[in-house]
C-alpha cells in the first residue's frame, strides 16, 4: 500500500514538474510559438479549399491561390477599418472641445462633492500621463512585433499546408497502426469554431451597429464592428467593446442616458450572443463551461496576453478531445465540458468500460 502511494505521489510530482516546465517554455518562447499557433489554426480552416484545388492544379499553386484570396478578404476588411478610422480622426477636433468641457464639468463636481482640489486633480492627471509615457516603449515593441507577426503567419500557413502529409506520416510513425481519428476530430472542431466565430463576430457587429445608429452615436458602424470583433475574447471583450462608444456618448451627447443606452445595448447583444447566436452557430462541439473558460482566459492572458485569451477557448476544446482518448485522463472532460448544450455526459461507468489504450 505504501509503495502504491509513493508511486502515485511520484507520478503526480512528475506531472506537475512537466506542467511547470511547459508553462515556463510557453512564456519564454512566446514570440516564436504565437504566430505558429495562429498559423496552425488558420491552416486547418483553409485546408478544405486547398484540397479541392489540389485535384486540379499543382499543390504550390493551390496554396498560393487560397492564401492570396484570404489576403484580399483581409485587405478589404482592413480598408474598411482604416476608412472608418479616418472619419474618426477627422472629427477629433470637435470631440476634443467637448472632451475638455466634460473634464471641466467633472473637475468642478469632484471639487464640490468630494473636496478634491484642482491641484490634487492635476497631480493625479500628471501621474496618469507619466504612466502612459513610461509604457510608450512597450507600445513601440508591440507594434514592431505585430508587423513580425503578420509576416510570419502567412509563411507558416504556406509551409503547414505544403508539408501536411509529412506531419501525418510523423504521427503514424510515432504510433503505428493508429487511425488518427483524434486528429480528424480536432480539425473538425477547429474548423467549426473558427468559421462559426467569424459569423458570430459579423452578426454581433451588425446588431451593435444598428443599435448605435438608433441611439445616434457617431461612427456607429466602426464601433459596432469593433465591439463585434472583441467578442472573440469571452467575458472580457464585451466590457472593452462598450467602453469606447459609451465614453464617446458622454462627450458628444447632452445626456448621460445615451451612455447608459450604449451599455444596455452591449449587454443585450452579449445576452443574445451567449444564449442564442453562439449555441446555434458553433453548437456544442467545442462547448466549455464558464468555470473552465474563465480559468483558461486568466491563464492564457497571464502567459500570452490578449492573444492568449483569444486562443484559450479553442485550446481547451482541443484539450477535451485529447483527454477523451486517454483512459486515465478522460474524467477531466467532465470538468471542462458544458453538458447543458447537448454534449453527452461522460459517466464513471463509461470511463471504466473504455478499453485501455483508446
Amino acid at each position: 500500500m505504501e509503495t502504491l502511494n509513493r508511486k502515485k505521489i511520484d507520478k503526480t510530482f512528475k506531472a506537475l514538474a512537466i506542467l511547470t516546465l511547459l508553462i515556463w517554455f510557453l512564456i519564454l518562447a512566446k514570440d516564436v510559438i504565437l504566430p505558429i499557433s495562429f498559423a496552425a489554426l488558420f491552416s486547418v480552416v483553409l485546408l478544405p479549399f486547398v484540397k479541392r484545388l489540389d485535384k486540379k492544379i499543382n499543390r504550390v499553386f493551390a496554396i498560393s491561390i487560397v492564401l492570396f484570396s484570404s489576403f484580399m478578404i483581409v485587405a478589404l476588411f482592413t480598408w474598411f477599418i482604416v476608412s472608418q478610422l479616418t472619419k474618426l480622426v477627422a472629427s477629433l477636433p470637435g470631440i476634443e472641445d467637448k472632451f475638455y468641457s466634460l473634464v471641466n464639468s467633472v473637475s468642478s463636481s469632484l471639487n464640490d462633492q468630494f473636496k478634491i482640489s484642482t491641484a490634487d486633480q492635476g497631480t493625479l492627471l500628471k501621474e496618469g500621463i507619466k504612466n502612459l509615457s513610461d509604457n510608450a516603449s512597450s507600445l513601440l515593441v508591440s507594434t514592431s512585433y505585430l508587423l513580425y507577426f503578420f509576416i510570419q503567419v502567412p509563411i507558416y500557413i504556406f509551409l503547414f499546408l505544403l508539408y501536411r502529409d509529412r506531419f501525418k506520416d510523423f504521427l503514424l510513425a510515432l504510433r503505428p497502426g493508429s487511425d488518427l481519428k483524434w486528429m480528424d476530430e480536432i480539425q473538425g472542431v477547429v474548423r467549426h469554431y473558427i468559421s462559426g466565430l467569424g459569423l458570430v463576430v459579423f452578426i454581433a457587429g451588425v446588431l451593435n451597429s444598428i443599435g448605435l445608429l438608433i441611439l445616434g452615436i457617431d461612427h456607429a458602424i466602426f464601433f459596432g464592428f469593433l465591439s463585434g470583433m472583441l467578442t472573440m475574447i469571452p467575458y472580457v471583450g464585451i466590457t472593452l467593446g462598450a467602453t469606447m462608444p459609451a465614453l464617446l456618448a458622454l462627450v458628444t451627447k447632452d445626456s448621460a442616458w445615451y451612455a447608459v443606452g450604449v451599455i444596455g445595448l452591449h449587454m443585450t447583444v452579449q445576452f443574445l450572443e451567449g444564449n442564442f447566436i453562439t449555441p446555434k452557430i458553433t453548437g456544442s462541439r467545442i462547448s466549455v463551461n464558464a468555470l473552465a473558460a474563465i480559468i483558461a482566459l486568466l491563464v492564457g492572458g497571464k502567459i500570452w496576453g490578449i492573444p492568449g485569451m483569444i486562443l484559450a477557448v479553442p485550446s481547451v476544446g482541443i484539450l477535451k478531445i485529447i483527454l477523451s482518448y486517454s483512459n486515465e485522463l478522460k474524467p477531466l472532460v467532465i470538468l471542462l465540458g458544458d453538458e447543458k448544450n447537448g454534449e453527452p455526459e461522460i459517466t464513471a461507468k463509461e470511463t471504466s468500460d473504455q478499453p485501455a489504450g483508446k
